[in-house]
């Protein structure tokens, strides 16, 4: 048997041999590059869909044989989990392909700004040799001295953990949905609260999922409590940061830094005060804020995991029946 495999929000233009092989010998993959662009026929022919972003609403009844969703990345909040398993269909993700490199991208983020690399580059540009003054580095600190807070300890942020562990940071981590022992198979400490960590920490890195708990988890509240210098990373989902409260935090130098990979809106909503004053350059937060274009996970072999792991995982599950990375679990029906 051939399974029909529709990738039909294909972001790869160049050519799509790994998908192939992905699927390769059971599968079949097939290729649009908008939702749009699929006739219906091929919606109902579709044992498999591997898509990025969720499917118009009146498209799901066209569904007649699919049997799986992955969507070839980690997060999933742009999908209805419960519209999918109300068809019986389960949505997968896949977790694994970036981990390493959105731990070493956070880590180069805090990095860059504990040691003023962006005001160095800066500066030595405009003028060499009259800003040649190692001894100016406003935001530097000991990392051997610090304390290092990390809010979710799931796959990237154990990989950010080991990283800064490595670095002779003090590692504090806050997930309560870990059970208890978690910490201490690291050697790291756990603070029982968001507050009680950012309370101690000098540097927070957020490695959250974003769903109802964690949209704007760090708010205006949380920001209040962090010990008063605080360097923020986020490389996870820019939601779960208030970008309001972090723009009255940094302008109050409750916040010394942030480094984000991620913002609410992408591309940047250039009205937000924030992303306003960064934009322009403003005087007082020059330096202190580093936005990178969501580009953390991005690199050849990731890349690679993530065109290929989609197609690979579904087909597992067609062939041999095992579920990897079920996300809507608590909403699937069984339609047999």
């Amino acid at each position: 048997m051939t399974y029909i495999v529709l990738w039909p929000d294909m972001r790869w233009s160049e050519d799509r041999q790994i998908e192939h092989d992905s699927v390769a010998p059971a599968g079949e993959a097939v290729f649009f590059e908008g939702h749009d662009t699929v006739p219906a026929e091929q919606w109902r022919s579709a044992d498999v869909l591997v898509s990025v972003t969720d499917v118009p609403d009146d498209i799901r009844p066209l569904l007649q044989r699919c049997r799986i969703l992955v969507t070839p990345k980690v997060g999933f909040d742009n999908l209805d989990l419960a519209a999918w398993g109300a068809l019986g269909i389960p949505v997968c993700n896949v977790p694994d392909y970036g981990t390493q490199e959105v731990a070493d991208h956070a880590l180069t983020l805090l990095l860059s700004l504990v040691r003023s690399i962006p005001m160095h580059h800066r500066r030595l540009a405009e003028d060499p040799v009259a800003n040649w003054q190692p001894r100016d580095n406003p935001l530097s600190r000991r990392l051997s001295r610090s304390v290092c807070g990390v809010v979710g300890l799931g796959r990237i942020g154990t990989a950010f953990t080991l990283r800064a562990k490595a670095l002779g940071m003090d590692v504090v981590c806050y997930d309560p949905y870990k059970p208890s022992g978690v910490e201490l198979s690291l050697n790291i400490r756990r603070a029982q609260s968001l507050e009680e960590l950012v309370g101690q920490s000098d540097i927070v890195s957020i490695h959250t999922p974003l769903n109802d708990e964690t949209r704007g988890l760090i708010g205006v509240d949380v920001l209040a409590a962090a010990k008063p210098g605080l360097t923020l990373i986020n490389s996870a989902r820019g939601a779960i940061v208030d970008i309001e409260a972090l723009h009255e935090a940094l302008a109050s130098g409750q916040v010394k830094a942030a480094g984000l990979d991620v913002l609410p809106e992408e591309p940047p909503n250039l009205d937000r005060p924030l992303v306003k004053a960064w934009a322009a350059g403003e005087e007082w937060l020059r330096d202190r804020l580093l936005i990178t274009p969501h580009s953390a996970f991005s690199t050849p072999e990731s890349v690679y995991d993530m065109r290929f792991k989609g197609g690979e995982l579904a087909m597992r599950y067609l062939t041999t029946g095992r579920l990897d990375n079920c996300v809507n679990a608590e909403y699937l029906v069984d339609r047999r």
